[in-house]
């Protein structure tokens, strides 16, 4: 039976985003920044915590992410703040940004890595590379869907920085849960129904 299943040998790149563990409807605690936080990071935080109360909302993290190289729809930004905080809060500490910042450090790469012809693009193969260096095998009718979804002329079947990011949260996040449910390797998960509500639809109402 085709499905997506992880590959034997996955490499780190598949911890790139956590797991989105929790209740999505729980309130995001304090946090600080994890000690050796380069101070770049900490500066582009507390720029953009303007009110400095501790946190930055999502109009604030897409301010501030264009000025670092990642310019993002919002609702990219809303999946990484699911991704990296595993609530809908819509907010983020200085944790979850340092986080999420070095993760998107190694994603450019991967990125970059993957434009083999260097047009700025990621289309059929290297997407379907992306995902085996996520450690993820992802059937070829999928991978075609993820690219007529994404793409944003509808015409390429090729996914820029910001689609591509958006694409793979999305499959990365959704393998996960699959993962989390999933019986001893077999492929084969269960999930009561409420319980694949939760996991899916914070994906899709991003």
């Amino acid at each position: 039976m085709a499905g997506i299943v992880a590959s034997p040998n996955p490499t780190p790149f598949g911890s790139l985003f956590p797991g989105s563990n929790g209740n999505p409807f729980a309130s995001l605690l304090p946090s600080s920044f994890p000690p050796g936080t380069p101070q770049h990071i900490v500066d582009a935080f507390r720029y953009s915590d303007k009110d400095g109360n501790g946190f930055i909302d999502d109009q604030e993290l897409k301010a501030v992410l264009s000025t670092c190289n990642h310019g993002f729809s919002l609702r990219t930004i809303h999946l990484l703040m699911y991704s990296f905080t595993a609530t809908n809060t819509r907010l983020m500490g200085p944790k979850e940004f340092t986080q999420m910042f070095t993760s998107l450090q190694q994603w450019r790469d991967v990125f970059e890595k993957n434009d083999r012809d260097r047009n700025g693009k990621i289309e059929f193969h290297e997407l379907q590379q992306t995902f085996q260096t996520l450690g993820v095998n992802v059937p070829t009718a999928v991978l075609n869907l993820l690219l007529l979804k994404y793409d944003r002329s509808g015409k390429s079947l090729a996914l820029d920085y910001d689609k591509f990011i958006e694409c793979c949260i999305t499959v990365k996040g959704l393998t996960n849960k699959f993962k989390e449910n999933e019986s001893a390797a077999t492929g084969l998960a269960t999930f009561s129904y409420e319980s694949f509500l939760l996991s899916v639809l914070p994906f899709v109402v991003a």
